[in-house]
């Protein structure tokens, strides 16, 4: 017969260990998962940001009407607000959009810029 050392507790008091950790620990991975998809669908809410501000700003450099541009941009990211401006030859626009998660709009603004030569055709 083999014996147990006096510092280990019998085995009967370890039974239920395993579902109180899991209690404890699906809760923290869940949370986790959400803050990671969160995160994720930001970062494709701004390249496709990104792209639609870079498009808009080649439309209005060239010559398009600004309506044509926001027209654009709204196609992209609905729910984009763009502000163009003119600084010394050249065209800048500025987008920016909350987050949304599901149909909850989240503290968080994301935001693109972009610049091109003006008066090009």
């Amino acid at each position: 017969m083999r014996r147990v050392p006096r510092w280990l507790p019998p085995a009967s008091s370890q039974r239920g260990s395993a579902t109180a950790e899991f209690a404890i620990a699906a809760p923290v991975v869940v949370l986790l998962l959400a803050f990671c998809l969160t995160g994720l669908q930001g970062v494709v809410v701004q390249i496709r940001l990104q792209d639609a501000v870079a498009d808009a700003v080649r439309l209005v450099a060239r010559g398009d009407d600004e309506a044509i541009a926001r027209e654009h941009v709204h196609s992209l990211v609905p729910d984009a607000e763009l502000e163009i401006s003119r600084p010394d030859g050249l065209v800048c626009a500025r987008a920016s959009t909350p987050l949304v998660l599901g149909e909850r709009v989240l503290p968080v603004d994301i935001g693109a810029r972009a610049c091109a030569l003006g008066g090009g055709r």
